[in-house]
């Protein structure tokens, strides 16, 4: 295993830069996952640590040593890509006993490390079948297979689930979730899928415009996220932000006037906002109670999504054309066309200033 080090780490490409001073650690053994819209530099973030490419400045270190210097093969990193890039000739076994023999690794080594890494992957019965005649799931555990074998200081994974179907994409984060609990391996894992995230991640690094937003539990930047940004990244469906102006704000409460002219009471440290500054309120979707009168807002729903277990109602707020989406029960009667009193929990609520910070909940 390896703790890896980045160091005010910086990536220009040619006058632009795209990453700027990224400073994290990852401890060993850790699960940590990169996560943010296209273009935001995690890839890029991903392969400076593999060494693919070049820090424009900055430290990189893997287990205490200094690898801004080295190649790939000298980091003890192992990669897995979006795209599997198995050699169709071979068969399962003769990809994942590749790089082994490259290394000129003895038979019998190559073979137990073989047929270990495929009974971790369950693929123990593919070894004689080429890539052709896989399925892209299975493709996908080969892929991994190769670079566990190599027995890797580090796995980096760069969206390694983009290519495969819904369905198959939830079965395989559950794989890596039991891959990583074998392995016990320190692995850093890229995607803009925020479920994946949630779901995978022991820490989760959200990165904007090349820049760390925020580092911290799924739940915790969940349920407490320090800016608009990764409120509104994360959570399916996503939260809703309303528009907001202070009316009273304190250390221990805010209340705020939508444009609807309804008032709201958010629990959160206000001590910094003054009354009339513009703010944005915070509600995920399953917050709402449906029904309660006390702290509420008027709504009329407009389309109602039925799950089975959950319903999700899209409603226009009463006097406003701001829309929202709230989680309702299965014994909940949601109707179209139906007006709403949705109560919003003081402590559940989120509120940000006008520059997206979070003000922070009281306690």
């Amino acid at each position: 295993m390896a703790q890896v080090q980045l160091s005010a780490v910086r990536k220009d490409f040619g006058p632009v830069p795209v990453l700027h001073d990224i400073d994290l650690t990852i401890a060993d053994g850790e699960f940590v996952v990169f996560v943010g819209p296209s273009g935001c530099g995690k890839s890029t973030l991903l392969r400076i640590i593999a060494g693919l490419e070049e820090a424009s400045a900055g430290e990189i270190r893997i287990a205490d040593r200094r690898v801004n210097d080295a190649s790939p093969a000298e980091r003890g990193v192992a990669m897995v890509f979006q795209s599997y890039a198995l050699y169709p000739h071979m068969t399962v076994y003769e990809n994942m006993a590749f790089a082994l023999k490259l290394a000129k690794t003895p038979r019998a080594a190559v073979d137990a490390a073989v047929r270990a890494a495929a009974k971790v992957l369950n693929i123990e019965a593919l070894l004689e079948r080429r890539p052709k005649e896989l399925s892209g799931g299975q493709r996908q555990r080969v892929a991994i297979g190769r670079a566990i074998v190599r027995k890797p200081k580090l796995f980096l994974f760069d969206e390694p689930l983009s290519n495969l179907d819904a369905a198959l994409r939830v079965h395989m984060r559950y794989e890596f979730a039991k891959l990583h609990d074998t392995l016990e391996t320190t692995m850093i894992y890229v995607t803009h899928d925020q479920v994946e995230a949630m779901t995978l991640a022991d820490r989760i690094v959200v990165l904007r415009e090349g820049r760390i937003e925020q580092i911290g539990a799924p739940l915790d930047l969940y349920n407490a996220p320090d800016t608009l940004f990764v409120a509104a990244f994360l959570g399916s469906p996503k939260i809703n932000l309303l528009s907001a102006q202070v009316i009273e704000a304190g250390p221990k409460q805010a209340s705020v006037r939508l444009a609807s002219g309804e008032t709201i009471r958010v629990a959160v440290d206000a001590a910094r906002a003054r009354p009339g500054e513009r703010v944005t309120l915070g509600v995920r979707p399953e917050h709402f109670r449906v029904g309660e009168t006390a702290n509420s807002l008027g709504a009329q729903v407009r389309f109602v999504e039925a799950l089975g277990a959950v319903s999700f109602a899209y409603a226009r707020l009463t006097g406003s054309e701001e829309e929202i989406t709230v989680q309702a029960t299965a014994g909940a009667a949601v109707e179209v066309g139906q007006s709403l009193r949705l109560g919003v929990p003081p402590d559940a609520a989120h509120l940000f200033d006008a520059e997206g910070r979070a003000l922070r909940r009281s306690v």
